[in-house]
């Protein structure tokens, strides 16, 4: 049985759809919880979060700031280490969506997304390593999007945010292993505000309900999580997981460095499926490129003999 009792965890845009089922799903398993969401429109969905989960016999308290802000992050932490002493799991849920051209899009519209997604989640992240590190313990789960890792038409902004996210995740994966701390990233598909008016049937609307993802989140963020790294897909029942690869492509080395030509005479291997690979980090990757360059030399006497 996965618990957290005696952990408190952070879910930012926890007053509606997924950050909602994340933090009743991690209450339900002992989680003290900070539910951030700024209020919207009178709607004060924060405390109202807070406030199903203590009917329900759990323990959170509502913080309202407004992701965006530069101080949202600190306020966030405090609040946490405020009212219990720690922060053990950081889930960065918070988001909005702007649908336009790259040929119409706006400095400040792409600047606002990218805000509420990226830069939201790196002030956040900065401000709760020192707890998590001196706990020796921690799980931050970032949220990306098919969008950030295929991208889509319209999608520019959210999907550049997307992908930041993923970048991010794999350095604080890498950096902060030593401390303990385990980061991850979901990318769920569920029907909510943002998507809800591209699912009209009933019975597809109820099957990636947000809490079929939830149980993706709630792994990740506890302690059974030993992953780091790890791009977790969940929606409808199905969980799987994306990686990123390359092929084995096609070698086209030589005396004289090869021209466009030789390129395009060597799409076939080039975008070839077969001897698919993953990495954990570039430093890997550049090893890799430097062990297949000096086997092609071995191949080729007289040439890179020193390499």
């Amino acid at each position: 049985m996965i618990r957290f009792d005696g952990r408190v965890a952070a879910i930012t845009g926890a007053g509606r759809g997924l950050g909602r089922a994340y933090a009743l799903a991690l209450a339900a398993r002992g989680a003290r919880i900070v539910v951030n969401n700024r209020p919207s429109g009178g709607d004060d969905t924060a405390e109202a979060v807070a406030r199903e989960i203590r009917a329900r016999g759990g323990s959170a308290v509502a913080e309202r700031s407004d992701v965006r802000a530069a101080e949202a992050a600190t306020a966030l932490v405090d609040c946490a280490l405020g009212a219990w002493g720690r922060l053990d799991a950081l889930v960065h849920n918070a988001g909005q969506i702007e649908i336009r051209p790259v040929a119409e899009l706006g400095e400040e519209e792409f600047a606002r997304v990218f805000e509420t997604h990226a830069l939201s989640a790196l002030r956040l992240t900065r401000a709760a390593l020192p707890a998590m590190r001196r706990q020796r313990h921690g799980r931050i789960v970032f949220t990306t999007s098919t969008a950030g890792l295929w991208g889509n038409a319209g999608l520019a902004a959210y999907a550049m945010a997307k992908g930041a996210l993923l970048g991010l995740m794999r350095a604080v994966s890498a950096e902060e292993a030593p401390h303990g701390i385990r980061a991850n990233a979901i990318c769920p598909t569920a029907t909510t505000r943002m998507t809800e008016a591209f699912v009209s049937d009933a019975a597809l609307r109820a099957a990636l309900a947000p809490e079929h993802v939830a149980a993706a989140v709630a792994w990740l963020a506890s302690e059974a999580c030993a992953e780091s790294g790890l791009v977790l897909l969940a929606g409808g029942g199905f969980f799987r997981c994306a990686r990123t690869l390359e092929n084995a492509g096609a070698h086209l080395g030589g005396e004289a460095a090869p021209g466009p030509e030789e390129v395009a005479a060597a799409l076939g291997q080039i975008r070839s499926a077969e001897g698919l690979r993953g990495f954990e980090s570039s430093h890997a990757h550049f090893d890799a490129l430097l062990d297949d360059v000096r086997r092609a030399a071995r191949a080729a006497p007289g040439r890179l003999e020193d390499a």
